[in-house]
Parts: structure tokens; C-alpha cells; sequence
């Protein structure tokens, strides 16, 4: 049976050890994403908006100048210090807030826009994150979701999974976009528009993002290498020998929204 707790637990003790490297890692700094966020949500400046699980406070940081209040919460005490530390010289609108993405600590309609990006692969319980992001948004409001994702298909699925979890103890799932999207549907919002991207980590950095010995690397590294050919194709896998120099992933970017209050 799965501890939820525990794995709560274990996403604290990971993020707040590799707080900085959040903040500076290039994957979460930069990308395209970041740039369509404002021309997606078309913000306005009388707006209140929530980032859930800020990690680095790179979405914060791209929305809170067009904004009125940006909200910028993460379950782990030390991350969201990294990020304030990190935004305070760029943003004097945002508040900072513990928080678990499955129980919000805010009231009912409270947010005129939500963002989450590349975090619901460690919630235990993301369709009760869709519904507190859906409990949370004004009628009319905006989520904008931005995750990796796992493909349909069973066997690339798992690879991806167990790559992820031998990479990172605190990774529950890389979700698949028909998971999201019945979780989306029963919450009650509507997908607009979604994307779908390659993103290429340089594998040195970021297997080392995470592991705490060379003996874990060698075993994220073993499960890329022995994979069948077409998994490390569909993975782009790029290999120096047996050595492995970068690897890419689907990451899903989508927005919904919710329905207008009826007159």
C-alpha cells in the first residue's frame, strides 16, 4: 500500500538538499514555455495568481510583473526560501507560502490564473491537485499545466517511470496526457490550448541532479543502455560508446479553464 506521508517526506528531503540546484538548473531556468506563459494567459495587472510547487520560482518570475499579487507556494520550507532569495531582486509582488498541492490553503475562488510546472510528477494524488486548482480558480480563470509526460504506450511508459524513479526517489509518476486529461474533465475545465515538446537534458548534469552516489548513476545509466534500440530512439538517446551525453523526454504544456458562472 503507498505512504503517501512517506512520499511527501521524501519529495521535502530532496528539494530542500537540492534547493540551489533548482534555482540554477538550466531545464528549469529556460525554455520556450517560459516565453508562451504571458502570451498564453494574457495577464492582466489587477490579477491574483498562484504558482503551485514553485520549486526555483522560474514561472513566479516570468508572471509576476504583469500581475497585481503573484502567490508563489512548494511543500518544502527551504526551496521556497531558495526562491524568494532567488526572485526578491526581480519581484516586490509576490507572497510565499508552504503548501501541499493537494490540499490548498487559500478559499474558494480565489485566483483569476494557476500555474504548475515540471512538478506534478512528484504528487501522489494529482487529480486531487486538479481539483484544488479548479476549487481555487475564479469562474473564468486560468491553469496553465506544464509537466514531463509519459507516452501512451505501456512499454515506453515504464521505461520513462523507472528512468525517473532510479534517477530521483522522490518521483512518484510521470503521468500520461489521457490520465490528465479524465482528471481535467472531471474537475470541470476545459482544455484550450496544449503543446507538446522534446526536451533534451545534457545527462551528466542532470543524473547527477539528484542521485547521491556514483553507484546510482551507474545504475540510471545501465537502465538507458541495456533498453531495447527503439526505446532509446523514441528517447533520443545520444551515447558516446556506452557513455551516455543526452537523453529527451515529452513535456506536455496545456491550459484550461473554468467555466463561467451562470447568470
Amino acid at each position: 500500500m503507498r505512504d503517501d506521508k512517506k512520499i511527501k517526506e521524501e519529495v521535502k528531503q530532496q528539494f530542500g538538499a537540492n534547493a540551489e540546484k533548482y534555482v540554477t538548473s538550466q531545464t528549469h531556468a529556460t525554455g520556450d514555455d517560459l516565453s508562451l506563459l504571458a502570451p498564453w494567459l494574457n495577464p492582466s495587472s489587477d490579477w491574483v495568481f498562484l504558482d503551485v510547487a514553485t520549486g526555483g520560482g522560474h514561472l513566479t518570475k516570468k508572471i509576476a510583473p504583469h500581475v497585481g499579487q503573484a502567490f508563489a507556494t512548494d511543500l518544502t520550507g527551504p526551496m521556497l526560501e531558495a526562491a524568494r532569495n532567488h526572485l526578491k531582486a526581480h519581484c516586490s509582488n509576490v507572497f510565499y507560502v508552504v503548501a501541499d498541492a493537494e490540499a490548498l490553503p487559500f478559499l474558494d475562488d480565489t485566483f483569476d490564473a494557476v500555474g504548475c510546472r515540471i512538478a506534478a510528477h512528484h504528487f501522489p494524488n494529482p487529480q486531487a491537485f486538479v481539483q484544488e486548482v479548479a476549487r481555487v480558480l475564479r469562474p473564468g480563470g486560468k491553469f496553465v499545466l506544464i509537466d514531463n509526460i509519459a507516452p501512451e504506450e505501456e512499454e515506453l511508459d515504464r521505461f520513462v517511470n523507472t528512468l525517473e524513479k532510479l534517477r530521483d526517489t522522490s518521483h512518484v509518476r510521470s503521468y500520461s496526457r489521457s490520465e490528465w486529461r479524465e482528471w481535467i474533465e472531471q474537475a470541470g475545465l476545459a482544455e484550450g490550448q496544449s503543446r507538446i515538446r522534446k526536451k533534451t537534458f545534457p545527462y551528466a548534469t542532470w543524473v547527477r541532479r539528484t542521485t547521491e552516489s556514483e553507484e546510482q548513476v551507474a545504475q540510471v545509466t545501465a537502465h538507458i543502455t541495456e533498453a531495447k534500440a527503439e526505446v532509446q530512439t523514441y528517447f533520443a538517446v545520444e551515447k558516446t560508446g556506452e557513455e551516455v551525453v543526452s537523453i529527451q523526454v515529452d513535456e506536455w504544456m496545456a491550459m484550461f479553464e473554468k467555466a463561467q458562472a451562470k447568470r
